[in-house]
């Protein structure tokens, strides 16, 4: 490695380090890319969770579901946002994620939602891992707004978001009780003027037909895909859109139809694997998702690495720059102290990751 980037991998004999990290007996792959994250936001939904697992309803006053975690965002300053952030983030780099994706979604009005993308901003430079913010404005629907007229303000807020930079894409959530085909294709049409890549998290509790308005639109990624039908998923895949697999949000809420990953790969998709960090799904190891993506969604261990680096970063469209040990690329690595890269399913709960690179860096170790 040299000036942040990969200069060779394998046979290095005609190189002499400035500067050599022992990894005998020790894995050594690319860093983790977390392809869908809510890391942004305020609060906590812990009195929910507790009270769910028990098959009981949350107390009163609790916050619960997207709503309660907007009320707990929206009291949030900027600096108060990148300090609850902050220590999650931290996590997940010691954890092996040096690339990752932050959504907005938990303000649902204008002003929260800028705040959320500026802290992500913020994070980005101030943390040794890269962060892609996408705008995800079209989350849920907030109390007292008529829908039509939110809808109007998601929209509106996007040529400000994408002349100052401050997201990549712009993701909706189509699905029964949130947003239609018409409003999830009006907002990110919106978002293609303006350059912001579309992305949807779709079909995770109802079948909504989205899956043809992603591959129509040429979506980088689509997320969830509980209910899409083979034929929707073949379509997605002829169009090079990358499915992404939540397997701990699925176990986190229990749900009723967890996504078959191997249908994503029989499709012909690319298959990406993300933590789905967020009040609901409170966990900043990608290892436990690969874990959770070999036991509960049949993937092989190969498959289920390849989807947390490579995969995960063409859901992120960074795959030119990292994902995998190829020369050119940016030097993000992590070395874990196990012989035999299976240990990363097999060694259930455990860290096994002792240094993290990032371009070039030893931030970890």
């Amino acid at each position: 490695m040299d000036g942040g980037r990969i200069v060779a991998v394998g046979d290095v004999s005609r190189y002499a380090g400035r500067r050599v990290l022992d990894a005998a007996d020790r894995v050594v792959m690319p860093g983790f890319v977390d392809a869908h994250t809510h890391v942004v936001f305020g609060g906590t939904r812990v009195q929910e969770y507790a009270a769910r697992v028990a098959g009981l309803e949350p107390p009163p006053g609790a916050p619960a579901g997207i709503l309660g975690t907007t009320l707990a965002t929206r009291a949030c300053a900027t600096p108060e946002l990148v300090e609850q952030a902050g220590p999650r983030i931290l996590e997940m780099l010691a954890h092996g994620t040096t690339t990752l994706e932050s959504k907005s979604g938990y303000g649902l009005d204008t002003a929260t939602e800028l705040r959320i993308l500026e802290a992500g901003r913020t994070l980005a430079a101030d943390l040794p891992v890269d962060i892609m913010s996408t705008y995800l404005g079209a989350h849920a629907f907030p109390p007292g707004v008529e829908h039509a007229a939110y809808v109007d303000r998601v929209v509106d807020l996007i040529p400000a978001i994408a002349e100052t930079g401050l997201a990549r894409f712009c993701d909706v959530y189509c699905d029964e009780g949130y947003f239609d085909l018409a409003r999830t294709r009006r907002i990110l049409e919106a978002g293609i003027a303006h350059g912001l890549k579309p992305k949807l998290h779709l079909d995770a509790y109802s079948h909504t037909g989205a899956a043809r308005l992603a591959a129509e639109l040429g979506a980088t990624s689509v997320d969830h895909l509980n209910l899409t039908t083979m034929g929707e998923l073949e379509a997605l895949g002829a169009a090079g859109v990358v499915g992404v697999y939540l397997p701990c949000l699925d176990f986190a809420v229990a749900h009723p139809a967890p996504l078959d990953p191997r249908r994503i790969l029989d499709a012909g998709m690319e298959l990406a694997l993300a933590t789905d960090i967020c009040p609901g799904c409170w966990t900043t190891s990608m290892q436990l998702a690969v874990v959770m993506a070999c036991r509960h969604g049949g993937l092989s261990v190969p498959q289920a690495l390849r989807a947390a680096t490579y995969g995960a970063a063409r859901a992120l469209g960074c795959d030119t720059v990292t994902g995998s040990l190829e020369p050119g690329k940016r030097a993000d690595l992590i070395i874990l102290d196990v012989a035999r890269h299976e240990d990363i399913a097999y060694r259930i709960g455990r860290n096994s990751v002792t240094t993290v690179v990032s371009a070039g860096t030893v931030v970890v170790g």
